[in-house]
Protein backbone atom coordinates (compact mmCIF):
# COMPACT_ATOMS: atom_id res chain seq x y z
CA UNK A 1 0.00 0.00 0.00
CA UNK A 2 1.94 3.05 -0.85
CA UNK A 3 1.58 6.25 0.99
CA UNK A 4 -1.03 8.40 -0.87
CA UNK A 5 -3.97 5.62 -0.21
CA UNK A 6 -2.61 5.12 3.22
CA UNK A 7 -3.18 8.80 4.26
CA UNK A 8 -5.95 9.24 2.32
CA UNK A 9 -8.89 11.66 4.14
CA UNK A 10 -11.50 8.87 3.22
CA UNK A 11 -9.50 6.22 5.04
CA UNK A 12 -8.37 8.52 7.70
CA UNK A 13 -11.00 8.14 10.57
CA UNK A 14 -11.92 10.41 13.29
CA UNK A 15 -13.81 8.89 16.40
CA UNK A 16 -16.01 11.10 18.57
CA UNK A 17 -17.53 9.80 21.87
CA UNK A 18 -20.78 11.97 23.43
CA UNK A 19 -21.61 10.81 27.06
CA UNK A 20 -23.90 12.03 29.68
CA UNK A 21 -23.37 10.04 32.73
CA UNK A 22 -25.17 10.22 36.02
CA UNK A 23 -22.98 12.07 39.08
CA UNK A 24 -25.07 12.31 41.95
CA UNK A 25 -23.51 10.17 44.04
CA UNK A 26 -19.99 9.58 44.97
CA UNK A 27 -19.89 6.12 43.40
CA UNK A 28 -21.05 7.98 39.84
CA UNK A 29 -18.37 10.36 40.22
CA UNK A 30 -16.14 8.47 40.56
CA UNK A 31 -17.28 6.04 37.35
CA UNK A 32 -17.24 9.13 35.03
CA UNK A 33 -14.02 10.14 36.27
CA UNK A 34 -12.58 7.17 35.93
CA UNK A 35 -13.69 6.82 32.28
CA UNK A 36 -12.80 10.24 31.57
CA UNK A 37 -9.46 9.61 32.10
CA UNK A 38 -9.42 6.09 30.61
CA UNK A 39 -10.30 8.38 27.36
CA UNK A 40 -7.53 10.16 27.77
CA UNK A 41 -5.12 7.49 28.58
CA UNK A 42 -6.12 6.15 25.08
CA UNK A 43 -5.34 9.48 23.42
CA UNK A 44 -8.56 10.94 22.87
CA UNK A 45 -8.77 14.55 23.65
CA UNK A 46 -11.75 16.68 25.19
CA UNK A 47 -13.79 18.90 22.66
CA UNK A 48 -16.58 19.91 24.43
CA UNK A 49 -17.65 18.88 27.99
CA UNK A 50 -19.04 15.25 27.68
CA UNK A 51 -17.72 15.19 24.05
CA UNK A 52 -14.03 13.45 23.32
CA UNK A 53 -12.82 12.62 20.29
CA UNK A 54 -9.96 11.16 18.90
CA UNK A 55 -7.84 10.75 15.19
CA UNK A 56 -7.29 7.23 14.08
CA UNK A 57 -4.93 6.30 10.70
CA UNK A 58 -7.52 3.90 9.48
CA UNK A 59 -11.18 2.31 10.15
CA UNK A 60 -9.66 -0.91 11.34
CA UNK A 61 -7.72 1.42 13.67
CA UNK A 62 -10.75 3.71 14.70
CA UNK A 63 -12.47 0.33 15.76
CA UNK A 64 -9.92 -1.26 18.24
CA UNK A 65 -10.67 2.51 19.60
CA UNK A 66 -13.74 1.87 20.27
CA UNK A 67 -13.78 -1.75 21.41
CA UNK A 68 -11.72 -0.41 24.26
CA UNK A 69 -13.71 2.71 25.25
CA UNK A 70 -16.96 0.03 25.36
CA UNK A 71 -14.80 -2.27 28.04
CA UNK A 72 -14.43 1.13 30.33
CA UNK A 73 -18.04 1.75 30.08
CA UNK A 74 -19.37 2.95 33.09
CA UNK A 75 -22.68 1.09 34.57
CA UNK A 76 -25.02 3.89 34.09
CA UNK A 77 -25.28 6.82 31.63
CA UNK A 78 -26.10 7.36 28.02
CA UNK A 79 -22.75 7.23 26.00
CA UNK A 80 -22.62 7.30 21.88
CA UNK A 81 -19.98 6.51 19.67
CA UNK A 82 -19.60 8.05 16.19
CA UNK A 83 -16.78 7.73 13.27
CA UNK A 84 -16.31 10.28 10.63
CA UNK A 85 -13.96 10.45 7.85
CA UNK A 86 -11.14 13.21 7.93
CA UNK A 87 -12.83 14.78 4.99
CA UNK A 88 -16.63 14.80 6.85
CA UNK A 89 -14.50 15.94 9.58
CA UNK A 90 -12.99 18.57 7.85
CA UNK A 91 -16.52 19.70 7.08
CA UNK A 92 -17.58 20.77 10.69
CA UNK A 93 -17.59 24.39 11.47
CA UNK A 94 -16.41 25.50 14.92
CA UNK A 95 -17.84 28.74 16.72
CA UNK A 96 -16.51 29.89 19.81
CA UNK A 97 -19.30 32.39 21.04
CA UNK A 98 -19.96 34.45 17.52
CA UNK A 99 -16.43 34.05 16.43
CA UNK A 100 -15.66 30.47 13.92
CA UNK A 101 -12.42 28.99 15.18
CA UNK A 102 -10.31 26.96 12.75
CA UNK A 103 -11.97 23.24 12.88
CA UNK A 104 -9.62 20.70 14.72
CA UNK A 105 -6.81 19.21 12.70
CA UNK A 106 -4.86 15.96 13.88
CA UNK A 107 -1.11 16.25 14.28
CA UNK A 108 1.20 14.38 12.02
CA UNK A 109 1.37 10.70 13.31
CA UNK A 110 5.02 8.60 13.16
CA UNK A 111 4.71 5.57 11.61
CA UNK A 112 7.19 3.07 12.86
CA UNK A 113 6.01 0.34 11.26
Amino acid sequence: MNNSTRLNQYRIMWIVILFDLPTDTKKERKAASSFRQKLLKDGFTMFQFSVYMRHCPSRENAQVHIERAKLNLPPYGKVAFMHFTDRQFGMMEVFFSTKKVETPRAAQQLEMF
